[in-house]
């Protein structure tokens, strides 16, 4: 039980700390910029740079409910495995390797199909096409601005890029 809460405890005091800071007073301004970031993994074997560790997404696993969590691999760009939650039905899982989100297999979309597509156009993507919706996340084919071929993993929330890999 030690092993489960450390991390959990960890976690909880880090954010803790994240959110007690305050932002300093800046004077008004008549116009505001808002800049989104989104970072965004490459397929390969092992997480990404940047990524959270193994130990965290578990973290993440147990702080969206589930108590426990087998056969946790990364693996297609973006963690994979099986959770318990409070019913003490195994359900499969995939979480983002940066971003820690849990997207349960049988989830439904908030988005559909078109509205996806749009988000990836709107993220500057083209010529997308293949968009498929399984295992709790949007896949899709298409090509960067800069013209190369990619598959991408997209959020079935907000349409954001959660994984990409060079076709």
């Amino acid at each position: 039980m030690i092993k489960r809460l450390l991390p959990l405890l960890i976690g909880l005091s880090v954010c803790g700390a994240a959110f007690a800071q305050e932002m300093p007073a800046t004077s008004q301004s008549a116009t505001t910029t808002t800049q989104t970031t989104t970072t965004v993994s490459t397929w390969t074997t092992q997480p990404p740079s940047g990524a959270l560790s193994e130990d965290a997404i578990k973290t993440a696993v147990a702080d969206a409910g589930y108590k426990e969590v087998k056969g946790l691999k990364f693996k297609d760009g973006v963690w994979h495995g099986k959770a318990r939650g409070g019913n003490k039905q195994w359900v499969k899982l995939a979480v983002g390797p940066v971003n820690g989100k849990v997207y349960v297999d049988d989830a439904p979309s908030k988005l559909d199909k078109d509205e996806v597509s749009a988000k990836l156009a709107a993220a500057g993507y083209q010529k997308i096409h293949d968009v498929e919706y399984e295992h709790g996340l949007w896949s899709a084919d298409a090509e960067t601005s800069h013209g190369h071929d990619v598959d991408l993993l997209v959020d079935p929330d907000d349409g954001s890029v959660v994984a990409k890999s060079r076709d």
